[in-house]
């Protein structure tokens, strides 16, 4: 993966694992952002980022951001290979108040994902089981 900071003289944390089992790459907020309840914030990361040839990357949310009440908006975000701008994380608050985002506090993870190429074709789609009628469809 290739990561290069937006400006320069402001040199960005770099996305990195917090552990050696993390699945993830943590990336952290580049300054200090207020996050009201119901009004979105696209919050910097200072970033940009590409993936390998046959990959994408995957942007997630943090289960401890959630935890608070904050929440990232249309998750998981995905920056495809020939997007070439700045990754910015939209995060809402749910409480009342603010919650404050701080520079440099991890704000969402990054996740490199296989991309096996796509090919569609008109057919008929038959059921592989009698699994039929959609969300919850197997609550019995």
């Amino acid at each position: 993966m290739i990561v290069e900071p937006v400006d320069p003289a402001r040199v960005p944390k770099l996305p990195a694992r917090a552990t050696r089992g993390s699945a993830c790459l943590d990336v952290a907020a580049i300054e200090d952002v207020e996050l009201r309840r119901g009004k979105v914030e696209l919050v910097r990361t200072g970033l940009r980022m590409r993936a390998p040839p046959g990959t994408f990357l995957e942007v997630r949310p943090r289960s401890g951001l959630a935890s608070r009440g904050v929440l990232m908006v249309n998750a998981p975000g995905t920056i495809d290979r020939d997007y070439a701008g700045e990754v910015r994380v939209p995060l809402t608050y749910l409480f009342s108040g603010w919650y404050r985002i701080r520079a440099g506090d991890r704000i969402a993870q990054i996740h490199l994902v296989a991309d096996l190429g796509t090919s569609v074709r008109r057919g008929r789609v038959r059921p592989m089981r009698s699994r039929r009628g959609g969300f919850g469809s197997t609550g019995r």
